[in-house]
């Protein structure tokens, strides 16, 4: 699985960050995890507001920070 972290590092798209990795890891899954800071290829997923959550190139969140469940929700649905 590939997750996308979209945003230019603010503290709330290292939030996003921090919390993707600990739902991926609760979770078990065999993922990577990259950080997409350019605005034009943030704005070229179709995405207007940060930060954003992707699974496998498609946006499954964005313009806030969820709860640690609410990934892991997002992520289980998007593995299956």
């Amino acid at each position: 699985m590939k997750i996308q972290v979209l945003g230019t590092g603010c503290p709330k798209c290292r939030k996003l960050e921090k919390l993707a990795r600990e739902a991926a890891d609760s979770l078990g899954l065999d993922y990577t995890i990259a950080k997409v800071d350019d605005v034009g290829d943030i704005v070229a997923m179709g995405v207007m507001n940060t930060p954003a959550l992707a699974v496998d190139g498609e946006v499954v969140l964005a313009g806030r920070v969820p709860s640690a469940k609410e990934i892991e929700k997002l992520l289980a649905d998007a593995g299956s």
